[in-house]
């Protein structure tokens, strides 16, 4: 089990066609063939993660991904790992923000089985107090190992409590200690009573399969389990305007070289207006989006005064969310000469602009790095499940392409402008302790 840190990229391919249909029972299923090899990837995503938890629960979103993998009605505990690892699959789930996603990767042949697993999982787990405590530690420790033993890791922790005045994004995925150690049965019961429903999922399967026999086996499987209560819609506390600049600073004697990370807050492909989100999307690429964008060209390569240097977008978000610059020095020069260095360049492109040539070339990277994911099914199939569980559909990631190859340099240089401003920004500041 893992909790997803970086959302998977918002994209597709223009050969890549999906279909789409509702079971009786509300649940949206998402097939995407792919004949190149006899593989199906086979996921269940649940619209809800952790900014839907109730105040004072955080990380339940989380724990109850746990106790999927927990005994059923029909099934013992452990019975879905045997099974996977007897034909050489694979399986493992997720939690975000947004949604907890589950997925198993097996022969086509098996994809029945996998499908029973879920849908019996969905409605008929057996959670005893000895199951919720031992799992409780569980997740206790995995914040040790995870947060609490790794400055970086505390350090995001608390630059998102503070980037985030209103919106339930500045809370861990994985909870805060205190609230996790209260999490209880009736929680957990709660919890899954009224998310854990076909009506709130969407089933997504690629690989060697076709969309005939993906829903014959759906109806049969996941078209079995009852309708659950609708559920209002996802509305949450609205961020208010940020207009003050606010850093964070954590001196650790585990950390030899310092760093630095600035965000603001901007719109997602949920949220924003039309082009705007394309246009954060290039700006990432254009400004730190590799080894070719302005960033590692200038600081790394020709000035070479930074061990690294990037940016990026974290658009599949249901809510507002961040763009993110981030830099660390190298032999002599000095952390704020890096900052510096990125806030230039920021600067530049926002009074300024970008040319056609960087424009155009960045796009052929963005959609080209893209069509190299597809390589993967459980890329493309993470494509249509994050876009579908954070208010997006299939025709929002089909037409994603051409979306991004119609952003203008004018639109790059317009959400430079406006979003990134340093007076209304967080910075966070990773620093060697002195002695």
């Amino acid at each position: 089990m893992a909790i997803v840190t970086t959302a998977p990229v918002l994209a597709a391919t223009d050969d890549i066609k999906a279909t789409n249909f509702l079971l009786d029972n509300g649940m949206e299923v998402v097939v995407i063939p792919d004949h190149r090899a006899p593989i199906v990837t086979h996921m269940v995503w649940y619209k809800i993660g952790s900014a839907d938890e109730p105040p004072g629960k955080s990380g339940i979103a989380h724990f109850f991904e746990h106790l999927m993998f927990k005994a059923t009605a029909n099934h013992a505990a452990g019975e879905l790992n045997r099974a996977v690892a007897e034909i050489g699959g694979s399986h493992n789930a997720f939690t975000f923000y947004d949604y907890t996603a589950f997925y198993e990767r097996v022969a086509p042949p098996a994809l029945e089985q996998m499908m029973s697993f879920e849908a019996d999982r969905m409605r008929n787990l057996t959670l005893t107090d000895d199951v919720i405590n031992t799992e409780r530690d569980v997740i206790l420790e995995e914040r040790r190992s995870r947060i609490d033993s790794n400055p970086q890791a505390v350090l995001g922790e608390e630059v998102d409590a503070t980037l985030w005045q209103n919106q339930p994004y500045r809370i861990p995925v994985i909870g805060w200690m205190q609230e996790m150690k209260k999490l209880n049965r009736a929680d957990a019961k709660a919890f899954y009573d009224k998310y854990y429903t076909p009506n709130n999922a969407v089933l997504v399967v690629a690989g060697d399969v076709e969309p005939q026999v993906v829903k014959a086996l759906a109806e049969k499987t996941y078209g079995k389990v009852a309708r659950g209560p609708d559920l209002p819609p996802r509305i949450r506390p609205v961020e208010p305007e940020q207009n003050t600049r606010r850093t964070v600073t954590l001196a650790d004697a585990r950390v030899s070289v310092p760093s630095f990370s600035t965000r603001w807050v901007v719109p997602s492909y949920h949220t924003a207006k039309p082009g705007e989100a394309e246009a954060l999307d290039l700006l990432a690429e254009i400004l730190g989006g590799g080894s070719r964008s302005r960033l590692y060209q200038q600081l790394v390569v020709k000035q070479g005064i930074a061990a690294e240097a990037g940016a990026f977008f974290q658009g599949d978000m249901l809510d507002a969310t961040n763009f993110t610059v981030y830099g660390a020095p190298r032999g002599d020069a000095k952390l704020a000469d890096i900052e510096a260095a990125v806030d230039a360049e920021i600067a530049r492109i926002a009074r300024n602009g970008v040319t056609s040539d960087e424009l155009e070339k960045s796009k052929e990277r963005f959609i080209r790095s893209v069509i190299f994911a597809h390589d993967e099914q459980n890329s493309v199939a993470n494509m249509y499940g994050s876009t579908l569980a954070t208010g997006g559909n299939v025709k929002d990631v089909e037409e994603w392409p051409d979306r991004i190859r119609n952003v203008t340099a004018d639109q790059v240089k317009a959400v430079a402008a406006r979003y990134l401003v340093s007076d209304h920004s967080t910075t966070g500041y990773l620093l060697p302790k002195e002695n």
